[in-house]
Order: structure tokens, then C-alpha cells, then sequence
């Protein structure tokens, strides 16, 4: 289970971190994030032991990287168009001869310590998200790139450019059928695959799936719901 911080505050991330959830990203494409919050948020997060994520704003080295000498262990990069697209994502999360990541883990060399350059290729995950019709027509190649960690879709870019109202949780038998292909082809090349959720039950539905990686809601939709859920009560007769 992945929690989703779209609004970071240090109280709301120790909220969320305190909650249990096995993994948590901050969102820096959609959300509200900056690279101050993620040093802020971080130690917070660490506190917890809770791996923390990044969603970056794009696939660009220097965001990548930042992410990580921050201390983040998992990096989702949005709008992954094809193998040439994931194989840059790769290179930027890893140091030589793996990959080409620049050295200087500001925060990350003080929260894991001296021996961090020599094991971060094992313990960074490069995940690329899946969510354009060009990265499903490439998917077999991007499935097959040395270093990738996992695929993540995006359910609401995903409907757009197959003609549907962006969103989660999709119950269109072609939006389905999209998921158990992308979810077959992953398994295929034994890559981990992941979904954004809007809901417990359909996270449920995907894990029963096969999906290893969910994300349910996020901080600010549960601030919504549960906001709207208390005016609802007070307004009843």
C-alpha cells in the first residue's frame, strides 16, 4: 500500500506516515512539492521507517537526481514514452557503471549512511509510468530495460487519450482490458507493476489482480472527503 502526499506540511506528513502505509510518495508533477519540502518531509517520513518515493515533475536527470541525494529510494517518472525514455530514467538513478547519476548525496549520505554510494544501485527503484498510447505500443521494450524497477499506470492519462473522462478506478471494459494487458506483460518480463487507486476496494481489486504496488487516494482527497462527509452529517435533518 503507497500513500500519496499531493499538499506537504510536516504535521500532515507525519499524519500520513504514522498511518502505517508501506510506502509513501510525494508528488512533485500534480502536487504541490518543491525541493524544501522534500527535506523537510523526509526526515518525518524516516522517523516512521517508511520508504519514501518521488513522483518527479518530468523525466529530466536533474530532477531525478535531486530527488535521490534527498533521500528518496524510489523515483516514478511521469509520461514514459518508450524504451529510450526508461532506459534515460535508469541512467539517471544509478551511479557508474550502471548508470550515469552524479555523486552528491547531500541528505541521502546522512540518513543511510557512509556505506551509501556503495549500495544505492540496489536499493533505488526507477519506475516508469505508463499512461500514453505510445508507451503501450512500445510497453515489450520498456519491459525489457536493464535497471527498471517497476511500471506504474496512470489511470486518468491513460482514459484521455483512449477517449475517456480522466479518472480512477475505471470500469470500461476497455479501460480493463488495458490493465490486465499492461499487468500480463509486466509479469511476462517479471517487472513489478503498480496503479493509482481512488479507492480501498478497487486497490483491493487490483491486488487481487496481481498488482504489487497501489496507491489509494492521497492526502488531500482524503481531506476532501472527510471534510465533505462531515458537512453532509451536520446539514441532515
Amino acid at each position: 500500500m503507497n500513500g500519496w502526499i499531493a499538499a506537504p506540511g510536516i504535521l500532515s506528513a507525519e499524519i500520513m506516515a504514522r498511518a502505517g502505509w508501506d510506502c509513501i510518495t510525494i508528488d512533485m508533477q500534480h502536487g504541490t512539492a518543491d525541493y524544501r519540502d522534500l527535506l523537510s518531509i523526509f526526515p518525518v517520513l524516516g522517523q516512521t521507517d517508511t520508504p519514501a518515493l518521488v513522483r518527479v515533475p518530468w523525466n529530466r536527470p536533474e530532477d531525478i537526481m535531486r530527488a535521490l541525494d534527498a533521500g528518496a529510494v524510489g523515483i516514478i517518472a511521469p509520461m514514459i514514452e518508450n524504451a529510450d525514455d526508461a532506459r534515460a530514467l535508469v541512467e539517471a538513478c544509478l551511479y557508474a557503471p550502471d548508470g550515469a547519476r552524479s555523486f552528491g548525496p547531500v541528505r541521502a549520505r546522512l540518513a543511510y549512511g557512509d556505506s551509501y554510494a556503495r549500495e544505492a544501485n540496489q536499493n533505488i527503484l526507477p519506475i516508469a509510468m505508463i499512461e500514453t498510447k505510445s508507451a503501450l505500443d512500445d510497453l515489450d521494450a520498456i519491459l525489457q530495460v536493464e535497471g527498471l524497477g517497476a511500471v506504474y499506470i496512470g489511470p486518468a492519462d491513460l482514459s484521455l487519450v483512449h477517449g475517456f473522462p480522466p479518472g480512477f478506478d475505471r470500469e470500461e471494459p476497455e479501460m480493463l482490458a488495458l490493465l490486465s494487458h499492461i499487468l500480463a506483460q509486466a509479469t511476462k518480463f517479471g517487472v513489478p507493476a503498480g496503479i493509482h487507486c481512488g479507492t480501498p476496494a478497487y486497490a483491493k481489486r487490483m491486488v487481487a489482480m496481481g498488482f504489487q504496488l497501489v496507491t489509494v487516494g492521497s492526502d488531500m482527497r482524503f481531506m476532501e472527503a472527510g471534510i465533505a462527509q462531515a458537512l453532509v452529517e451536520m446539514r441532515a435533518p
